[in-house]
């Protein structure tokens, strides 16, 4: 029997697609057991406490209660969502173990949300619609109470109906239902909501984007290259130094502006120098292992926990910053309000409402965290550290820059696009480049490959729908989410004038 020819195409471009279904299923099934309720019920006792300390003796104190337990609980169902996107790689690759990732998850989305949370939550309170317009201060109220609700029981649905959603769109849509249930679309910012609306549509294709230019630079500066070990020692510690000089930058300029104001010549420097730094300590070091290594697979893997670590911990940071708002921006519109104060673009959240929804998001992780990267499992441990890095730090990139923007995006819309990225500049560069072809033909001694499939085939057609599919579940979410939640909010804002 003669020897098939071999192919140069991929059998499973579609693994990393399923393994975030796989996340996603993992959710809703760890999320069920009755503890949930027992620990949140705790958390809802102390953050309510927690603002009476914070608010008694001004008016619409039991309001800001009721708000405070009800952010809360929001912040939790955030934490334990999303803990898998950030930190779930870095554990699957055994970068780091278990009880370290949650570690490092817990402390960098407290940062990012205490740091940097501040900036997307003044666009939650006071970006979508205007108090002023209100008639009166207790509308306004109400509406950002039944908005922060209406987020709250979408979350609840979703999770019981294994319904993946946003919260982003949910507390958006909740603002945007119950504003004009109280005083028509007249009070809606539509230039405002149309940037965030488009933001949406952006950002996953911008996460993909740089996804795939960071994998097409690892494969032609190191995966295919001679000496693959000497490449990786080489720039892995110059991406490691890049990766922290700049968000050295990025904290000096944007998450310290309210603290102090850095000049941007300053900025550099100190990101410069923190590179430099960054570099010197981990260039020997990598580099030796890089020799000391075999030239495989484990080698590179290996190579690749520093740099996947680094990348973890910034996309904690990220959705820190990004999704803490959609808990504590009703709930800071509810403090301004309360207080006589009109929310404004650029308005100083709270300490203590920050603290409540962070504090929300590192407990709701921390729960539920472990249990959840182990029934996600063996997806999680065959998941590349290489790509899994690139998902990370495109991801991170892509929400860091709207947080600076203040713009509220779905940090899982941005990571499904940076996954989409990567699975269709594979399926190119596996068919097209050059660079790898001759690489596979030194290696193998191979001059002659088939096609695995033929154009039009059952396969390929599967893979396709494959694609569609996951890209039709975000179109639906995108869809879906927030004339829902805008309609419940609408409804819940209807039944709390009547009632209260």
């Amino acid at each position: 029997m003669s020897k098939q020819t071999p192919t140069l195409e991929k059998a499973t471009l579609d693994k990393e697609l399923d393994k975030l279904t796989l996340a996603e299923q993992a959710v809703y099934h760890v999320r069920r057991p009755s503890a949930w309720l027992g620990f949140a019920a705790v958390f809802l006792v102390v953050s309510g406490l927690f603002a009476y300390s914070q608010a008694a003796g001004q008016p619409g104190t039991v309001m800001i209660i009721a708000a405070a337990a009800m952010a809360a609980y929001m912040a939790m169902n955030i934490g334990a969502n999303d803990v898998t996107n950030n930190v779930g790689a870095a554990v699957g690759a055994k970068a780091i173990s278990l009880r370290t990732a949650l570690m490092i998850a817990a402390v960098c989305e407290v940062a990012g949300a205490v740091f940097a949370g501040g900036r997307i939550t003044s666009t939650i309170e006071s970006g979508i619609v205007h108090m002023a317009d209100m008639p009166s201060r207790d509308t306004f109220v109400w509406v950002m109470m039944a908005a922060l609700t209406s987020a709250a029981i979408c979350v609840n649905i979703a999770t019981w109906s294994s319904a993946a959603i946003s919260t982003t769109h949910s507390v958006v849509g909740g603002i945007l239902g119950a504003g004009i249930a109280a005083a028509g679309i007249g009070t809606v910012d539509w230039p405002s909501l149309a940037s965030i609306t488009a933001s949406w549509v952006i950002t996953p294709f911008l996460g993909g984007g740089i996804a795939a230019a960071l994998l097409a630079f690892m494969k032609i500066k190191v995966v295919y290259r001679e000496d693959k070990m000497e490449a990786a020692g080489f720039w892995i510690p110059i991406i490691i130094a890049l990766m922290v000089g700049t968000f050295t930058v990025y904290f000096a300029l944007i998450c310290m502006d309210r603290v102090a104001r850095v000049p941007a010549s300053h900025a550099l420097a100190i990101g410069l120098a923190t590179g430099l730094v960054t570099y010197m300590a981990f260039a020997g070091r990598i580099r030796r292992q890089a020799l000391l290594m075999g030239d495989g697979k484990h080698a590179m893997r290996r190579l690749f926990r520093v740099p996947l670590i680094l990348a973890a911990a910034l996309l904690s940071f990220a959705h820190g910053a990004n999704d803490v708002s959609n808990a504590i921006g009703p709930l800071s519109a509810i403090v301004s309000a309360s207080s006589g104060l009109a929310p404004e673009p650029y308005t100083v959240v709270p300490l203590w409402v920050t603290l409540i929804g962070a504090l929300g998001i590192s407990l709701g992780l921390s729960l539920y965290g472990p249990k959840l990267i182990h029934v996600v499992g063996a997806g999680i441990t065959k998941l590349n550290p290489m790509r899994a890095f690139c998902v990370a730090l495109a991801t991170a990139l892509t929400v860091l820059l709207a947080v600076a923007i203040r713009i509220p995006v779905s940090t899982t819309h941005t990571a499904v696009g940076a996954v989409f990225g990567i699975g269709f500049f594979r399926e190119w560069f596996t068919r097209n480049s050059q660079l790898r072809l001759d690489y596979v033909r030194r290696k193998t001694g191979q001059t002659e490959f088939r096609q695995r499939e033929e154009p039009g085939s059952d396969e390929m057609q599967r893979r396709q729908l494959v694609r569609r599919s996951h890209f039709m579940t975000m179109v639906a979410a995108w869809v879906v989410t927030v004339p829902a939640s805008g309609a419940l909010a609408a409804l819940l804002y209807t039944v709390f004038i009547h009632i209260f």
